[in-house]
């Protein structure tokens, strides 16, 4: 059984800093790429950063650019967003997805795209 559990969400306030962890289980996980979505209150789920199955290519949507980082270690089955420079607009629940080729591919974004996803944890960012 396939499990995904993120991890290091909660309450920071604006230019504050919080590192997200989502450690995957019951899959092969350097073979898939990984990524993060993010959904706030009454919009789509949308795509933040995506990384390929040895770290070998990453992509960073143009709102996170510069600030956000997304990093893997396939010794640990674990994926982790670093987040600096927060803002009023990253609040948002946060999703761990494997996608399901071990690339990102141009459409990485498409939750179609996901073959697994986690439960979220929730980022707050006050003002």
């Amino acid at each position: 059984q396939v499990q995904v559990v993120e991890s290091g969400g909660g309450l920071v306030q604006a230019g504050g800093s919080l590192r997200l962890s989502c450690t995957a289980s019951g899959l092969t996980f350097r073979n898939y790429a990984m990524a993060w979505f993010r959904q706030a209150p009454g919009k789509e789920r949308e795509g933040v950063s995506c990384i390929g199955w040895y770290g070998v290519s990453a992509v960073v949507d143009d709102s996170v650019k510069g600030r956000f980082t997304i990093s893997r270690d396939n010794t640990k089955n674990t994926l982790y967003l670093q987040m600096n420079s927060l803002r009023p607009e990253d609040t948002a629940m946060y999703y761990c997805a494997a996608e399901v080729s071990g690339y990102c591919s141009g459409s990485w974004s498409r939750p179609l795209n996901v073959r697994y996803w986690g439960q979220g944890t929730q980022v707050t960012v006050s003002s």
